[in-house]
Order: structure tokens, then C-alpha cells, then sequence
């Protein structure tokens, strides 16, 4: 016999952990579509060459890719910006600029399995493509607090910095690119390890202490850069509260692409992470086209906001999607029920019908409870003959007979 199990770092989602997640997608595809962004989707695979060399030494250690059949070198998705680089230079001609999209699809990465990590894992991003307008910026953090706004969170925050504080060698540190880069991504672990791991890792990238002193001061010394301060302004005048969104020097984020915003959502009573982050990265489309194509974004880690609105209660109480059951007496009144189901059903009623007209009704009555269907009807012999339904609450364990024909609006 075959043993029944899930790979590490991969899950299946039963129904009612399939509800709450459908609930976060419809609630952020609401949000985005309100300004304006449209869907997108692109293909699990890519051309290994596409995605390798993107995400750093790191992400290309944590990339699947492998040899397919045709002997292709190719490359799962690992996030959701790359892929849209390819298709903006791909389909330059064809998009509207600004072109403002959401993607929201799996991605991929080796991780080590731990709270809030997997390896295959849903992400939903939000793109503007085509403008360097802080405007831009703008939007992209307002969308993400209203997101977050709209699923229920309170004591949220969005950090915001600009790469251009970290760019040593115009304070003064004489680094070369590739070690600004080691340093940025040590950084971007502040928060995490603190001070000392942080000084320990860079250490061991080989800078000296005097250096990582000098380094830590500035990013601690660190102020709003003029572009920043456009962005604040806009947020101030778009009426985004204060408490909602501020400036955090010590913010890096490790992705090599971005070139100026960077941000990333923390919500205050859940500990394993941001639920989210992004920010301008105006050279990666570069690297597909020959000429510079600005663009600015974010990704909510979904699984992440599925874990803190569940730790923080914020699903609503009912998610059933089915809200009547509609049951069968006997073989001779199947007939009966399938017309109430009917009748549901042609004014867009969610309702099931048992399909076994056979079983007992004690079995049909557990059958709704363990699916948590709210309501249930009954015709039997009687209901039949005076043009009635019996309809029981399961929620309150009442019942009342009604006229078939107000069926309709009590549902």
C-alpha cells in the first residue's frame, strides 16, 4: 500500500483552510482592482537563465532548477518580479504605460521548512510599471495599508527606506560593489540577529571592525533622502495616518534588484515576520531590453497574513459558502426537493441537494453539521401535501414550517 503523505514544505489545503484563504485573495483582488491594477499570470517554468543572477547568491542557492526532457536548463518561479520583467520586455508593444498589474500564484524556493517558511508558497504582488513618478511610491504603500486595512488589521506598520542610504561609498566608506552588496545584506538582518550577529556575519564577509563600526553608525545616523521626503508628502496629503507607515534606516532588504524605495509591512502582535515587502527596482526590466524601464512594487507573503489574521482572529465567523442543504425523504418526494433546489438555485441561492435518496434523515442532518451548512430543509409526506417546508436552523437548533413559495425570501 501506497503511504499518504506531503512532501516537506508542501501542504494541502482542505475546504475550510481553502475558504479562509479564498476570503484574503477576493478581499486583496477587490483593493487592487480599485486603483486600477489588472491580473496577470505567467508560466510555473522559466528558462533557467531568466531567473538565475536576480535574487543574489542566496536566492539562486534556494531556486529549483533542474534539466527538463528536451534537455533545457529551466528554473521554477521563485517570486513574481522577474517573471514580470520577461514579460514587459516580451510584450513592451502590446502593454498600456504605466502598466499597472497583481499576480497572485505560487512560487517556489528551497527553503528550511520553519513558521511562515515553505517551499511552495502563494505570493501576491502589485506592479507599476513605466514611470518614475513618487507618485508611484506612493501608491504602492497606500495599496498595501488599505489591504491590510480592509483584512482587519490594526497595529500595523509600514518601514520605508531608500537604497540610496546604502550606498556607503557616498558616505564616506570606501566599498566596492560587491562588498556594499554583502554589507546591505547583512544589514537587512538587523532586526533579526541585532547588533552582534549582524557584526559577527559581516566578520565573516571579511570586513574589519573598524569598518562595520563606521557602517552600522551611518545607517543609524541615516535621514529621509529627498526623494523620500516627496513620498511622505504624498502619503501625508492622500490622508494615510501617521501611525500607518515611517521612516526605518535600518530596513535593506536582501533582493539585489531594487535601486531606490524599499519597504516592508510589520503588524505588531505577530512575531514571525513581515507579511510583506517591495519596492523600486528600475534596472531589472534593463536587462531584458536596451533602455532603462522604471517600476516599483510589492509582494504580500500570503501564507504569512493567512497565520496572523488567524492568530489574531480577524476571519469572519462564517465562511460556508453553502447555505442551505436541502434534503430527500424518500425516493418519492426526490422530485419535490430537487424543485426547491430549483428555485434556489435560478436566484442565486448557494444550495446543495443530498444525493442519496435513500439515506436517513439522521445521516443527511450530520452531513450538514459537519460541512456547517446553517440551514436545512425538509419535505416530507405532510410538507408535500399542505405545500410546505420544515427548515431547521443548525446554528440554533430551531425549526419552523413555512409555505414553499417564501422559501425564497427567507433565504
Amino acid at each position: 500500500m501506497i503511504k499518504t503523505q506531503t512532501l516537506k514544505g508542501f501542504r494541502d489545503f482542505l475546504p475550510i483552510q481553502a475558504k479562509k484563504r479564498q476570503f484574503v485573495i477576493n478581499t486583496l483582488k477587490k483593493v487592487f482592482e480599485s486603483y486600477g491594477f489588472e491580473p496577470l499570470e505567467t508560466p510555473a517554468l522559466e528558462y533557467e537563465e531568466i531567473l538565475l543572477g536576480k535574487y543574489g547568491a542566496e536566492g539562486d542557492k534556494l531556486m529549483y532548477r533542474f534539466e527538463d526532457n528536451g534537455k533545457r536548463k529551466v528554473a521554477l518561479r521563485y517570486d513574481q518580479t522577474v517573471p514580470l520583467a520577461r514579460v514587459v520586455a516580451q510584450y513592451q508593444n502590446e502593454l498600456p504605460m504605466p502598466f499597472k498589474r497583481y499576480q497572485i500564484q505560487n512560487v517556489w524556493r528551497a527553503e528550511n521548512t520553519q513558521k511562515g517558511r515553505y517551499r511552495e508558497f502563494l505570493q501576491c504582488d502589485i506592479d507599476t510599471v513605466g514611470t518614475f513618478s513618487p507618485l508611484a511610491d506612493a501608491e504602492i504603500i497606500e495599496i498595501a495599508a488599505t489591504s491590510l486595512k480592509n483584512l482587519g488589521f490594526k497595529n500595523f506598520k509600514i518601514l520605508i527606506n531608500d537604497r540610496e542610504n546604502l550606498k556607503f561609498k557616498s558616505n564616506g566608506i570606501a566599498l566596492s560593489q560587491d562588498r556594499n552588496i554583502l554589507a546591505v545584506r547583512a544589514i537587512d538582518k538587523l532586526k533579526k540577529i541585532g547588533k552582534d550577529g549582524v557584526s559577527k556575519e559581516m566578520e565573516k564577509s571579511g570586513f574589519t571592525k573598524e569598518e562595520i563600526i563606521e557602517i552600522l553608525q551611518v545607517v543609524e545616523k541615516t535621514k529621509l533622502t529627498p526623494r523620500l521626503s516627496e513620498v511622505f508628502s504624498i502619503l501625508k496629503k492622500l490622508g494615510i495616518p501617521d501611525a500607518q507607515y515611517e521612516f526605518s534606516p535600518t530596513l535593506a532588504r536582501g533582493m539585489d534588484y531594487y535601486t531606490g524605495l524599499i519597504i516592508e509591512a510589520e503588524v505588531e502582535e505577530y512575531s514571525a515576520g513581515s507579511l510583506g515587502g517591495g519596492g523600486r527596482f528600475d534596472n531589472l526590466i534593463g536587462l531584458f531590453v536596451n533602455k532603462q524601464i522604471p517600476a516599483v512594487g510589492f509582494a504580500f507573503g500570503f501564507d504569512r497574513l493567512i497565520e496572523a489574521m488567524e492568530e489574531l482572529k480577524l476571519f469572519p465567523v462564517d465562511l460556508q459558502t453553502t447555505k442551505v442543504l436541502i434534503t430527500v425523504f424518500s425516493p418519492e418526494l426526490l422530485d419535490k426537493s430537487n424543485q426547491v433546489c430549483e428555485a434556489l438555485n435560478a436566484n442565486n441561492i448557494n444550495q446543495e441537494l443530498y444525493l442519496d435518496e435513500n439515506a436517513r434523515m439522521e445521516k443527511q442532518l450530520k452531513y450538514a453539521d459537519k460541512k456547517q451548512i446553517p440551514y436545512v430543509v425538509i419535505i416530507g409526506p405532510d410538507e408535500a401535501k399542505n405545500n410546505t417546508v420544515t427548515v431547521k436552523n443548525l446554528k440554533t437548533r430551531t425549526q419552523k414550517i413555512i409555505k414553499e413559495e417564501k422559501i425564497l425570501s427567507l433565504f
